[in-house]
């Protein structure tokens, strides 16, 4: 998925990844209730579908996130996609988690 990507379906990003509501709307800063209506059909704000992208489908922890390691890693992923998923490959397995 590019960045700012139309995400179209959230509740099935979230079906996927097997959270409720609140488990994973409040990784994005929204409340239960603001994901519900996101998934009932209310358009997405650019931010939000971008934060969705990052943390749901990237795997970025935003508590840990700064803005020039994101703009380094976007950068990354387009110029040389290979090493981009060799390092995150190393990175997530360093860390104990397995995609």
């Amino acid at each position: 998925m590019k960045p700012f990507e139309r995400i179209t379906n959230p509740r099935e990003i979230r079906r996927r990844l097997r959270l409720n509501q609140q488990e994973f709307w409040s990784r994005v800063g929204v409340t239960q209730s603001g994901g519900s209506r996101y998934e009932t059909g209310r358009s997405i704000p650019r931010p939000v579908r971008e934060l969705l992208r990052l943390v749901h489908i990237e795997g970025i922890e935003l508590a840990k996130a700064r803005g020039g390691d994101l703009e380094v890693a976007s950068r990354l992923k387009v110029t040389n996609p290979r090493l981009y998923r060799r390092l995150r490959k190393e990175a997530l397995r360093t860390n104990g988690r397995r995609k």
